[in-house]
C-alpha cells in the first residue's frame, strides 16, 4: 500500500472538534463532513486538499471526543494517510475501523512542511520526503491492519470475511 502526495501541516493538541466541526455530528454523509473538515482551523483547506494528498500533524493528533466522524471527514477529503508525531488512542483506533491509514513518526512529521511532497510505502513504513530528499521509517501496520485498511475499514474487511466463508 502506497500514499503519494502533498503535504497539510498542522501543529499539537488537533481535537476531533476541530478537525470536523460538532454542529454536523447529526450528518452521516462523508461528502458533507470532507467539505467542512479542517474549517475551525484551516478555511483554505477544502479548497486546497487533493485526491491523495497526506495531512501530517504534532503531537497528540485526533485528541477529544470518540465520534468516528473525525476520521470520516479526513479520509472522505481526499487524504490518503496521517502522519504525525503520535495519535490519541481512540482516533487511531477509530482511523483503522474507517480504513484511514495513520503512522507514527515524529521526525517525519517535525521535517515535513506545508506543500511538502511525500511518498509513504504503508507495507514497509517507509516516509520519503520528495522535496527535502529525506527518509524516514515508522513502525509498519500489521498484516491483519494492512488487511483491514486495504478493504476500506473494519465493516467492509469483516464482510468479505464472513462472504468467504459462506456466512452472508
Amino acid at each position: 500500500m502506497k500514499c503519494h502526495g502533498f503535504t497539510h501541516k498542522y501543529g499539537d493538541h488537533v481535537d476531533t472538534d476541530v478537525i470536523i466541526p460538532a454542529r454536523l455530528l447529526n450528518d452521516p454523509d462523508p461528502a458533507n463532513l470532507a467539505r467542512h473538515c479542517m474549517e475551525d482551523i484551516d478555511t483554505e483547506f477544502v479548497n486546497r486538499v487533493k485526491q491523495g494528498d497526506i495531512m501530517v500533524a504534532g503531537l497528540n493528533f485526533g485528541c477529544g471526543s470518540s465520534r468516528e466522524h473525525a476520521p470520516i471527514a479526513i479520509k472522505a477529503s481526499g487524504i490518503s494517510c496521517v502522519i504525525a508525531q503520535n495519535f490519541a488512542r481512540i482516533f487511531f483506533r477509530n482511523a483503522i475501523n474507517i480504513g484511514l491509514p495513520v503512522l507514527e513518526c515524529p521526525e517525519a512529521a517535525k521535517d515535513a512542511d506545508m506543500g511538502d511532497e511525500l511518498e509513504v510505502d504503508l507495507s514497509l513504513g517507509t516516509i520519503i520526503n520528495v522535496t527535502k530528499g529525506k527518509s524516514y521509517t515508522a513502525v509498519p501496520f500489521p498484516e491483519f491492519m494492512q488487511k483491514i485498511i486495504s478493504a476500506g475499514g473494519l465493516v467492509p474487511y469483516t464482510a468479505a470475511k464472513l462472504r468467504d466463508k459462506g456466512e452472508i
